[in-house]
């Protein structure tokens, strides 16, 4: 069993920062891909980005150039530098980790205030 557990979220003015960490434990196959994803009120949820056990990164268009992500294998944790930071960045940010199946965490809240 993998348990994920986010922390970091919170309130930022827009132009501000944020960083988001997710660490995993439990059984975990060295070859994974970690992310994180975010869902708005009445939206679907999308990706933000995703990093491979061997570092590759992928993002949304939407925050290139302003997100970073990041992970740490020893230790087994992902994370999400958020810069310029806008109000329509606001939603709930899930950690997710791929390996032979798909295991979220529980969501950490994203509010970036105009």
């Amino acid at each position: 069993q993998v348990q994920l557990v986010e922390s970091g979220g919170g309130l930022v003015q827009a132009g501000g920062s944020l960083t988001l960490s997710c660490a995993a434990s439990g059984s975990i196959f060295l070859i994974n891909v970690m992310g994180w994803y975010r869902q708005a009120p009445g939206k679907q949820r999308e990706l933000v980005a995703t990093i491979t056990s061997s570092g590759s990164t992928n993002y949304a268009d939407s925050v290139k150039g302003r997100f970073t992500i990041s992970r740490d294998n020893a230790k087994n944790t992902v994370y999400l530098q958020m810069n310029s930071l806008k109000p329509e960045d606001t939603a709930v940010y899930y950690c997710n980790l791929k390996t032979m199946t798909n295991y979220w965490g529980q969501g950490t809240q994203v509010t970036v205030s105009s």
